[in-house]
């Protein structure tokens, strides 16, 4: 099987090989696989085959399709879980920042499934054929939280728990709070961010707001507002890749230590001294995106009853909103 991508180079990009190029923006690619697919015709710049060595030009369309790698076997693997609730049918686990949720490319253990498959005999292997990645089941997985990211996470023990919880999940009838440390002062206490979500055109590692993307909103509301950052509480009317990070960030107000979508910078004027050295302790104690999905409630598909859980924030959090109330 081969996945197929389309890329356009943005303007004012300098010169730089084709290989090179689309090594760093396709994502999940290596630079020999690229060179490959390049060299048996498998790569069109403006509808043409062309060399490993071609300089990419600002507007170049280019058409890329790479074959998929064979994954390896998914192993079992002793890591400790920290589960919130477990019956004989689902688990709620309370995932920590730094843990991939399932295997994928370049992450085929250490996951949060590995661990899962070591815990329990019993997880579901219902998993959706449009969004395999690399063909690998998913154990139990009803929804995914980025590696950074940490929280609650509810995994299904068999088919048809697995099946009634997305349907929950996909009406958006389930419950899901998160809190972030993000950027700025806000000018309204809470606010609706509706703004459609794609790959970006010139990163596809990356999600962007793309006038063709798919629709997207989320809630925001300010718990506490400090100098030059905020504790926000976020809920989702629809869940797309990273949403939560792309939408704030779109808003000028980027998640504080996400280094993908401008969380790392500075972006509040007036910072020097003393404030500048106070950011750069904070950044260094919060190496990842402040990102945590704190609270959980769904509808028991079993026994039909409302079942809620709550996770306290994390001490990354914890220590930087310590240091923002001195």
């Amino acid at each position: 099987m081969k996945n197929h991508f389309e890329l356009r180079i943005p303007p004012g990009q300098t010169k730089e090989r084709l290989d090179t190029y689309l090594t760093k923006h396709i994502e999940n690619a290596t630079r020999n696989k690229v060179q490959e697919a390049i060299r048996v015709g498998e790569v069109f710049v403006n509808g043409k085959i062309t060399k490993v060595s071609y300089a990419v030009q600002p507007n170049d369309l280019i058409e890329i399709h790479l074959s998929r790698p064979e994954p390896p076997e998914v192993k079992a693997e002793e890591i400790p879980l920290s589960i919130v609730h477990e019956d004989d049918y689902l688990l709620v686990v309370n995932k920590p920042a730094g843990m991939v949720t399932h295997p994928a490319y370049k992450n085929y253990s250490g996951t949060l499934v590995n661990a899962l498959m070591h815990h329990s005999k019993k997880l579901s292997q219902l998993h959706k054929e449009e969004d395999r990645e690399f063909d690998i089941v998913r154990p139990g997985i009803v929804h995914r939280l980025d590696k950074d990211t940490s929280g609650l996470l509810v995994v299904a023990k068999d088919e048809t728990t697995h099946q009634k919880l997305a349907k929950q999940f996909a009406a958006k009838t389930s419950e899901r709070e998160y809190n972030a440390i993000v950027w700025g002062r806000f000018k309204q206490k809470s606010g609706v961010i509706d703004a459609p979500l794609g790959r970006s055109k010139s990163d596809r590692k990356k999600v962007a707001v793309t006038a063709d993307g798919k629709h997207a909103v989320t809630e925001y509301e300010v718990i506490e507002q400090f100098d030059y950052l905020a504790l926000v509480r976020l809920h989702l009317r629809t869940g797309r890749t990273h949403q939560i990070r792309v939408h704030l960030a779109h808003i000028h107000h980027p998640v504080f230590g996400d280094e993908t979508y401008g969380g790392r910078e500075i972006v509040v004027g007036g910072l020097e001294g003393k404030k500048k050295a106070e950011v750069k302790n904070l950044l260094d104690m919060m190496p990842r995106q402040a990102l945590h999905a704190k609270k959980l409630g769904f509808v028991h598909p079993a026994k039909k009853e409302m079942m809620r859980f709550e996770s306290e924030l994390p001490d990354d959090m914890l220590a930087v909103l310590k240091c923002l109330q001195k």
